[in-house]
């Protein structure tokens, strides 16, 4: 393996987001400088290796799930990127890379200006991402798994279509006869959320529905966000949740109003997990092919590093999948 250069000041410039001047006023020990951008200076100059020996060193590529960077969550307890985690881990080690996955908690900020990485793989990246900020300020590669709200001419991402997803939800949910069909969502600032609540507030619109958006809330078990629409004259018949614990909700929240699934309402909800398959009743769900995407975007991401570009920036698309089980359809259909 090639040795690797040495960082050099414009490195930790990019990291510290500073100037040039001030990184060698504060390694040297000179200018008018405070303290604190003194010491930050050289506390990320000594984690790029700034002025040791770097000898051969492995590959290494950055994962990381940005959507509620600063916010302390298990996101590898989520089948979606646990999926995803276990496939580019597999991917990264095949083109002769190792994977280092970045936490997502408070306090972990100094991370993104100072990991030792090749190039970055970033999860749902909201608008605003400090994570994002931080990676281009250090001029990185970054590959998306997720349209980021903020693209770049050149920027590359993979992404599932999901306008196309969502209107395959609607109208089956339609074709079994729910006329009032209520998306659980309102929750992430990703390009995800955003997306599919335009695409089901379209739809509505074409067809003359009124919609009707239940916020997601990831604490909510017993599904109480569903209260006020079960308890109307006109509640919801169906439901296309988008979160991996979100169907978990609906049928906690249905049983409590002593609604039948089927029968009383259909559910759809868009997840990895295979427990939904072995659900009373099976729920249908929606599958955005993690390990495809991992495979891609591991890919992209390679290329950008070793070749400095791939061959058609802009979004990969990678088809979602719909698995129909009892709980979408009329019960003289299972």
């Amino acid at each position: 393996m090639a040795r690797v250069p040495g960082p050099t000041i414009a490195d930790i410039a990019r990291a510290a987001e500073v100037s040039t001047a001030t990184v060698s006023h504060a390694l040297n020990g000179t200018g008018r400088l405070g303290d604190g951008t003194r010491r930050r200076v050289r506390e990320v100059a000594a984690a790029l290796g700034y002025g040791a020996h770097r000898g051969p060193r492995t590959r290494t590529l950055g994962f990381a799930v940005t959507t509620h960077a600063g916010w302390t969550w298990d996101f590898a307890g989520v089948a979606y990127f646990s999926r995803l985690l276990t496939a580019a881990t597999s991917a990264a080690h095949a083109r002769g890379y190792a994977l280092t996955t970045l936490p997502a908690a408070r306090g972990a900020e100094p991370l993104w200006h100072t990991l030792a990485v090749d190039g970055m793989l970033l999860l749902d990246s909201p608008e605003g991402d400090p994570v994002l900020r931080a990676l281009r300020a250090r001029g990185l590669p970054v590959v998306f798994d997720g349209r980021p709200a903020e693209p770049r001419p050149g920027d590359v991402w993979v992404d599932n279509d999901h306008e196309a997803t969502t209107r395959e939800v609607l109208d089956h949910l339609a074709g079994s006869g729910a006329r009032r069909i209520a998306l659980h969502s309102a929750f992430g600032r990703e390009f995800y959320t955003a997306a599919v609540t335009s695409a089901y507030t379209r739809w509505c619109s074409e067809r003359g529905r009124v919609p009707l958006v239940v916020p997601f809330d990831p604490e909510d078990a017993e599904g109480r966000a569903f209260d006020p629409a079960f308890a109307a004259p006109e509640r919801p018949d169906a439901v296309y949740s988008l979160y991996d614990p979100g169907g978990r909700q609906v049928l906690a929240a249905a049983a409590r109003h002593g609604i039948r699934t089927p029968g009383g309402l259909l559910l759809v909800c868009a997840s990895e997990d295979p427990a939904y398959a072995e659900a009373e009743p099976p729920v249908t769900t929606v599958t955005l092919h993690p390990e495809r995407i991992a495979d891609a975007a591991v890919s992209a991401l390679v290329n950008l590093i070793e070749s400095g570009h791939t061959e058609s920036p802009g979004q990969y698309t990678v088809p979602a999948s719909l698995r129909v089980r009892a709980s979408s359809l009329p019960p003289d259909m299972y």
